[in-house]
């Protein structure tokens, strides 16, 4: 068998919007949790928390939210991904180690046949998730992401500037190829 490669799983996910109305799995659940648990985190503190919403009346609440209700009413599982900041040493550091656990799950959920969207336009009302939720205090919210068997059609293709424009040799002004 020959050996998945990263570049090519990483290339043909996807954010998904639209999905089946049809539940996730306990079991596929437990897979993207971990991978979110195995992201990197300076000092290992593992900063991140995930609160998986599942009940329709919270799903509901959630998705008024955002302008992106209808992604949220549509999903069947949300992971709303928080900082725990009685565990942070560096805001910006563990931010970044939010988004990396939080990009992990993403690809997890991929690699098992499902569809996800990192939402981040519900942060401009965090306090509301966050009471929704019954978040402590010393929780901030990162992301909610949106899981879901995709529906059909829903792909867009992957488009990405060229090399050139986003990476340079020792300075900006010099191109790297």
């Amino acid at each position: 068998m020959e050996p998945v490669r990263i570049i090519d799983v990483i290339k043909s996910r996807r954010s998904v919007r639209q999905f089946l109305d049809r539940p996730v799995e306990d079991d596929r659940i437990s897979e993207i949790l971990e991978a979110g648990q195995w992201a990197p985190s300076g000092l290992n503190n593992q900063p991140w928390r995930f609160v998986v919403v599942k009940e329709r009346g919270l799903i509901a609440s959630m998705a008024e939210c955002t302008r992106y209700g209808a992604i949220i009413r549509g999903a069947p599982l949300l992971i709303a991904v928080f900082l725990d900041e009685d565990v942070m040493y560096d805001h910006t550091k563990d931010s970044q180690a939010c988004g990396a656990a939080i990009q992990n799950m993403l690809l997890a959920a991929h690699g098992l046949g499902l569809g996800a969207v990192w939402l981040g336009e519900i942060l401009n009302r965090k306090a509301e998730v966050c009471r929704i939720l019954e978040a402590p205090e010393s929780m901030e919210l990162m992301a909610v992401i949106a899981v879901g068997y995709p529906a059909p059609g829903d792909s867009n293709p992957g488009v990405r500037r060229d090399i050139s424009e986003i990476a340079f040799a020792e300075q900006f002004s010099k191109p790297i190829f």
